[in-house]
């Protein structure tokens, strides 16, 4: 059958798959940030990944709240897209020598997690919405507003600093 293991026929078949989606992104990404906060150098990135991932421990107790509030099962469905994106940044962090080419290697990986994140759950949103769940909607908001905040964040230590440091 592929990627997908059960037939998606309805907006909430889709909405309960890509809810599945983000959730084993979710704890795949609190397995991989621990390796970039060992690598990173920078103390303001060494902290705002640290920061991250307290936040996406949250983000993870929040997709449950999703899943119950939606009496689903609690359950992740492998997430391509994330695998792909986080074996990239293993390859690139594998292969950078030099410290502040290697905190900038990590914002680069780091905001392609993010940008991900952010368009599942906007899509998740508007899903919840359409299917009137305005109580999943605004849980997942939550989340969101935090994705969108980490990318503001990595943007600016890379300005600020990384970037020129890397050049």
């Amino acid at each position: 059958m592929g990627l997908f293991s059960k037939k998606i026929n309805t907006l909430d078949d889709l909405f309960v798959h890509t809810l599945q989606d983000i959730y084993y992104a979710e704890q795949q990404i609190a397995k991989n940030l621990p390796t970039m906060i060992r690598k990173a150098s920078d103390p303001m990135l060494k902290q705002g990944l640290e920061h991250h991932l307290s936040e996406t421990q949250n983000h993870i107790t929040r997709l449950e709240q999703v899943f119950r509030m939606h009496d689903q099962p609690v359950k992740g469905t492998t997430c391509a897209a994330m695998d792909g994106i986080l074996e990239e940044a293993k390859d690139i962090l594998g292969v950078a020598n030099d410290n502040e080419v290697t905190d900038a290697a990590i914002i680069s990986s780091a905001q392609a997690v993010e940008h991900y994140e952010i368009t599942r759950y906007g899509t998740l949103i508007a899903f919840a919405k359409q299917l009137g769940r305005n109580d999943c909607a605004s849980v997942l908001q939550q989340n969101l507003d935090e994705e969108y905040a980490a990318d503001r964040k990595l943007s600016e230590v890379a300005e600020a600093r990384v970037n020129r440091k890397a050049a």
